[in-house]
């Protein structure tokens, strides 16, 4: 039996880098590709934690705003599709765009807010479900950045990324069209005094950040593969 044709592909073409924007070793992504889909089932298994771990959410706002709830779980889907689709053969810019500013943006915004309201997170979770949120949402960081190998982030598919995030973000925080804002439930009100703020603000503050961060890395990316290429066309 071809194992590696049964848990992925032969990995795809490097593109020499900069370091800053594809900053895993390459031994490392090689071995992404290979159990792809080994990596896709513990994406759909964490998304399906996910949308459990948002039940009480669901129940409590309209279906019209579903889709903006569940946030992390939204982004693991999106990387088990992307590399899915990859695997099968049949790529996709904007689904690994989707990804890509998925994973980064909200593996790196939980943990922030597991951080900063580190003790009523700890309270409400224990320690065991607690270490799991934080580890498992940095995990979401490094699975990204494999995706500069399926991949070179067109502007079309950083644009559909950019408004789709965009959006998500205003219905979170500023905006809602139906009901209350769709952010991850926090441990405190949302209007509860927070250092020369609020909870809410505290948390928005880092979703907006978090925003612009992938959208810098993939637009960097962009511009970094087609020096790449350019440099190598006029060897």
């Amino acid at each position: 039996m071809d194992i590696v044709g049964a848990l992925g592909r032969d990995p795809p073409d490097r593109e020499s880098l900069p370091r800053w924007v594809a900053p895993l070793p390459k031994r490392l992504e090689d071995v992404a590709f290979r159990f792809a889909w080994v990596i896709v089932a513990i994406n759909l298994v964490g998304t399906a934690f996910g949308f459990w771990y948002y039940r009480f959410q669901f129940q409590e706002l309209p279906t019209e705003m579903w889709i903006f709830i569940p946030d992390s779980p939204g982004a693991t889907l999106l990387i088990a599709l992307a590399l899915g689709a990859w695997a099968l053969g049949r790529s996709s810019d904007t689904l690994a765009a989707l990804a890509f500013f998925g994973n980064v943006k909200l593996g790196l915004w939980t943990p922030y807010v597991l951080v900063v309201f580190w003790p009523e997170f700890l309270a409400v979770n224990g320690p065991a479900l607690y270490a799991f949120l934080l580890f498992s949402h940095l995990a979401m960081v490094v699975q990204a950045f494999v995706l500069h190998r399926i991949t070179d982030f067109p502007l079309k598919a950083v644009a559909v990324a950019t408004a789709w995030y965009t959006v998500d973000l205003l219905m979170d925080y500023f905006v809602p069209v139906i009901g209350d804002v769709t952010h991850t439930s926090l441990p405190y009100a949302d209007g509860a005094p927070w250092f020369t703020t609020t909870v809410l603000q505290v948390a928005a503050a880092g979703a907006v950040a978090l925003t612009v961060v992938p959208l810098f890395w993939a637009l960097g990316t962009r511009i970094a593969t087609l020096r790449n290429r350019a440099g190598d066309a006029g060897e």
